[in-house]
């Protein structure tokens, strides 16, 4: 009893919470540099590069640490590459960073098709299919220590700086007008969403709508401002993805990949937050 505590249910526990605070904490940071509450997590391509890094793993027959390390650094260097386009192009707006992103973003896809397609149809393709679709059923604590050190730093610094991502909300001008270093302050901030981000997906794959539904709730709770609901967005977070992970490995007798579920309550979940914003706004 004592050993499907300690090395099954505990890790899977400790995932769920990282996961899902991590992947909430970046989409509210995203939503409030880019001031666009359609932004997720993965807008910078680091869902993609995962997966493609995850895929060239199980191709090679590596174990599930392997693919782990694979995946996030596949995501890293996706972002490394979106973050490269706007330097080359010498044009550091927020409109060309995200248009770098879904250029990436569109190739790892196209690279992941491929990858896909040359992996063996019984044993290796199955395995990428519900890696992608999200699960922690093969959590183990090794897995769960290698991510806490880079996830907690990275979270701790944008509690840090929640306030100045409250300025930047406001525009270039009137965040530089302030006196607030924007070049600095965003990169900080989409710096440690990325490492955020890039830890929870390797971990658990790729999980949708936590990080865009999260933070439009947690503002419908203390309103638009960042310093009160970043820290929020944690707690909403993990208990959110808690549940979720919960309900995934209880309600059948086999195990529901989390996108799946996540979707399914995600989505209507957002379609009821936009209708009582609309409520509000008339």
């Amino acid at each position: 009893m004592a050993d499907v505590v300690f090395q099954v249910r505990l890790p899977r526990v400790f995932a769920a919470l990282l996961v899902g605070a991590g992947l909430a904490i970046s989409g509210t940071t995203y939503q409030g540099i880019f001031k666009n509450p359609l932004v997720s997590p993965d807008l910078l391509g680091v869902s993609s590069g995962a997966c493609v890094g995850a895929a060239l793993a199980i191709l090679n027959g590596l174990d599930a640490g392997g693919i782990q390390i694979c995946a996030l650094l596949g995501g890293l260097l996706a972002v490394a590459i979106t973050t490269t386009i706007p330097k080359l192009l010498r044009n550091s707006s927020n409109l060309i960073l995200v248009l770098a992103g879904i250029i990436v973003a569109g190739f790892m896809s196209s690279a992941l098709g491929l990858l896909k397609y040359v992996a063996d149809p019984e044993t290796q393709l199955p395995e990428i299919v519900f890696w992608q679709m999200g699960s922690l059923a093969t959590t183990s604590m090794g897995d769960v220590m290698m991510i806490v050190p880079a996830m907690l730093i990275s979270m701790a610094l944008l509690i840090a700086v929640r306030w100045r991502i409250n300025i930047l909300s406001l525009g270039d001008e009137e965040a530089g007008s302030l006196g607030i270093n924007i070049r600095v302050i965003r990169g900080l901030a989409i710096v440690c969403s990325t490492v955020t981000t890039a830890c929870a997906v390797c971990i658990s794959g790729t999980v949708g709508w936590i990080g865009l539904v999260v933070p439009h709730l947690c503002r419908m709770l203390v309103g638009p401002d960042n310093t009160r609901v970043i820290p929020l967005s944690i707690f909403v977070g993990a208990s959110f993805m808690l549940v979720v992970d919960t309900v995934a490995r209880t309600v059948t007798s086999g195990e529901i990949p989390l996108s799946i579920l996540t979707g399914f309550i995600g989505a209507p979940l957002y379609g009821w937050l936009l209708f009582k914003q609309r409520m509000k706004i008339k």
